[in-house]
């Protein structure tokens, strides 16, 4: 296989290099996907644009309205992040989840999101956490809500002659519980068969915001927010709980693959949500 290595040294000659070459071309940021992409032949680019020498990508930060993570930012020093492991503890769990620490160590957050891998674990955090997504091409820069983003098996609304250039977490309600939960049904894989994200606010007992957001066992994560609704202005409840467990498994169309058959995964949701659900409760 025979392709160009180009390494541009800042945002504006990587964005010049993309619009040039348009879909030919295959960004590769930590390359923990892409080589393994380009081993098993499943992509043939013309030119892989490596972005390792862009400058002022890899960061975290946080202002008075959020947290905002660098897309070249490895997933180890996310999880390792005093700033994301006290604000934004689920996000340091699921990075923590992916693959193993060598793996953690060259995997960026922005190139995790680009994959758009419904296996995968930041996702559904980010999505629960309604995180947001800034993207820079040749006509300037836009931001799109994560749900927004990840659109599909392997789609994003990332443009060919586009670069993340942000992912921002909004700080959630004061006093917020959250939490994120792996399955894996695999002991020789550590991709998630589900993956389950929750957050809950409350006053005294009573629940006034929930969210919770399953991963891996559909296309994309997914939210339904009527029924988180259900909680709202409710104490968390078993009955509640198990009311709440059984919309999402009712609602979700799950993807069968080698983790676990559609039926078994409905059911792992089921499961997980319930789980999770408790663990905020408490």
């Amino acid at each position: 296989m025979r392709f160009e290595f180009v390494q541009p040294e800042t945002l504006s000659q990587a964005l010049e290099t993309l619009a040039q070459h348009g879909d030919e071309a295959k960004i590769i940021a930590g390359g923990t996907a892409v080589v393994l992409m380009l081993q098993q032949k499943l992509i043939a680019p013309a030119v892989l644009v490596s972005l390792g020498r862009l400058p002022g990508l890899d960061y975290i930060r946080a202002d008075a309205t959020g947290l905002h993570l660098g897309p070249l930012t490895p997933l180890r020093r996310i999880a390792r992040s005093p700033l994301v492991r006290e604000q934004f503890p689920a996000l340091a769990q699921a990075c923590a989840e992916v693959g193993n620490v060598r793996i953690q160590n060259q995997a960026t957050l922005g190139g995790n999101l680009a994959e758009a891998d419904y296996a995968s674990d930041p996702p559904a955090v980010l999505l629960a956490l309604d995180a947001a997504v800034t993207l820079a091409g040749p006509a300037g820069s836009r931001t799109l809500a994560l749900a927004d983003f990840v659109l599909g098996f392997y789609t994003t609304a990332l443009a060919p002659d586009e670069i993340i250039t942000d992912i921002f977490v909004p700080l959630p309600p004061a006093g917020s519980r959250m939490t994120y939960l792996k399955y894996k049904s695999r002991a020789s894989e550590d991709r998630p068969c589900v993956g389950v994200a929750a957050l809950a606010a409350f006053e005294n007992d009573t629940c006034i915001d929930l969210r919770v957001a399953v991963g891996a066992a559909c296309e994309v994560p997914r939210r339904l927010v009527e029924v988180e609704a259900l909680a709202r202005g409710q104490a968390l409840r078993p009955g509640l709980i198990a009311d709440i467990a059984a919309g999402y498994a009712a609602n979700i169309e799950t993807l069968p693959d080698l983790r676990g058959s559609a039926w078994y995964k409905t059911e792992m949701v089921r499961v997980y949500v319930q789980r999770a659900l408790e663990l905020v409760r408490q």
